[in-house]
């Protein structure tokens, strides 16, 4: 997490590569993002970008098509004076894998555009690509030594999610990775770990000295883990089809939730204690067996239904995905955490897409009061006790706790006291991307998984993979689309004597 120290840094001069730089995600988030850094003043002055393409393109034209994006996907009103300064250092070249000798002319036109520019030769390369480019890439930009720190200058290389697609593959990618380049240079990047929202986790834990003392096995009953999608899969479908909500979601955006909600104090806030403590709980998570696995899981896929005005049309029938598809779109888990902190607390996660809502929370249930003076009065039941921290779509902190109504009898009801970050800080619109990429810039990987967190959150997803993989159909429970999702998620919780807290 960027501390007040170093957010206002302004990094060291040096070339940004964007590998992938004409697909959505360069012009959706990371352009809109170096935007925002620039009108903050938090780009350094010696720099350029380098778009690398598969195939020829004109500088002038990648600008254009940079600034179309930025119009249509930036957080707050362009300056073109700004817009113009940042296209202007941005440089197309073209590099393929599967042509070494192409790496070789990247490196010699790097080599010259940081002469020009006098970044001091620090490189960040960052892959916007899929996946199963990331070996290959590295690969060659090993191999031209694009990656060597030589004369002081660093070097970096920034992959997104999904890091993986099991517990192996992901084995396999970190040792190919690590092959390559050191872990300290190695960033994984997750754009929820970017929302100050999450961020707040720490700082609600470790600064208020309310919140530790009871944050525990004594006085929590259990934590629910919830990231809900409103839209389908639209035109994903060949990614989604291959990957469903459990890989797409769990190992990477709920774990890094729960791990930053569960985790000790790091002896250190700095990003050796915090990654060490993230990587120790989600090590300490109780690894199930295929009969734990189905018994405390959920795996749905949405049919037709509608949503709002819009109508959301059967999974199976979207574009490439298999007609009988078993591809899960929801997924819920039952988790436990095998120490002395969280012995005995449930854990339940939950992410599914086209719901009647979109939502991404953490609420830590309370136990309840062992003693009620009050059940010899007309009170019969008490509303539960949620510290509950909301990341989408309201980014705040509520606490629901039971008061007594005004009059003269004893009358009791639930009621929140709620903290809401746009009501209180008058901040410039952002997509989370800000702090990751700026954070990458001046090398503070604090927000970044680390090799032994990420094969610690796929070893505890593979047995359910598996399990999943031999059910095939059987199992798969079938739900509206724009409901709650599969009625089975509720037994879930149901049969444990809990229930899914609800909105309102």
């Amino acid at each position: 997490m960027t501390t007040q120290a170093n957010s206002n840094q302004v990094p060291d001069g040096c070339a940004f590569v964007i590998f992938g730089v004409t697909g959505d995600l360069t012009h959706r988030l990371v352009i809109p993002a170096l935007y925002n850094l620039a009108e903050a003043g938090l780009l350094p002055e010696k720099f350029c970008v380098v778009g690398v393409t598969r195939k020829e393109m004109a500088s002038d034209d990648l600008r254009e098509s940079l600034m179309q994006g930025l119009r249509k996907y930036a957080t707050r009103p362009v300056d073109d004076k700004i817009a113009d300064q940042l296209l202007y250092c941005v440089t197309a070249v073209s590099a393929d894998p599967s042509e070494p000798d192409s790496f070789d002319r990247l490196r010699e036109r790097l080599e010259k555009l940081e002469a020009s520019r006098n970044t001091g030769g620090n490189r960040l390369f960052y892959l916007a690509t899929p996946p199963d480019a990331f070996a290959p890439i590295a690969t060659e930009l090993g191999r031209a030594k694009l990656l060597e720190e030589i004369s002081g200058a660093w070097r970096r290389l920034v992959v997104e999610k999904p890091f993986g697609t099991d517990l192996a593959s992901a084995k396999a990618l970190n040792d190919h990775l690590l092959g390559i380049i050191s872990e300290h240079e190695l960033y994984r990047i997750d754009h929820y770990l970017g929302k100050e929202t999450v961020q707040n986790i720490l700082v609600l834990r470790f600064s208020n000295g309310m919140f530790e003392p009871i944050w525990n096995r004594e006085h929590i009953d259990h934590i629910q883990i919830t990231v809900e999608e409103k839209l389908g899969v639209g035109h994903r479908g060949s990614f989604y089809d291959k990957t469903g909500a459990l890989r797409d979601m769990v190992p990477n955006h709920l774990f890094q939730l729960l791990s930053l909600v569960a985790m000790e104090p790091p002896a250190h806030f700095n990003a050796h204690g915090v990654r060490s403590a993230k990587a120790d709980v989600l090590a300490a998570i109780q690894i199930q067996s295929e009969d734990e696995a189905l018994r405390n899981s959920v795996r749905g896929q949405y049919t037709s239904g509608r949503i709002g005005d819009t109508e959301i049309p059967d999974y199976r029938s979207a574009k490439d995905v298999e007609p009988d598809s078993t591809t899960e779109t929801f997924a819920a888990l039952k988790l436990s955490i095998d120490n002395w902190r969280w012995a005995g607390v449930p854990f339940y996660l939950r992410t599914g897409k086209a719901l009647s809502g979109k939502r991404t929370e953490v609420a830590i249930k309370f136990k309840e009061a062992p003693f009620s003076m009050f059940r010899c009065t007309p009170v019969r039941e008490l509303s539960q006790n949620y510290l509950v921290i909301g990341i989408e779509p309201e980014e705040g902190i509520s606490l629901q706790f039971n008061t007594k109504v005004p009059g003269p009898s004893i009358a009791i009801d639930g009621v929140e006291m709620t903290f809401r970050y746009k009501d209180y800080f008058k901040v410039a619109p952002s997509n989370g991307y800000e702090t990751l990429l700026h954070d990458c810039m001046i090398g503070d990987n604090i927000l970044f998984q680390r090799a032994d967190g990420v094969e610690a959150g796929w070893r505890v997803v593979q047995p359910f993979l598996e399990v999943w993989k031999k059910a095939g159909a059987h199992g798969l429970q079938i739900y509206r689309a724009g409901s709650d999702g599969p009625e089975d998620a509720d037994e879930l919780l149901a049969r444990d004597g809990r229930d899914w807290r609800k909105l309102g």
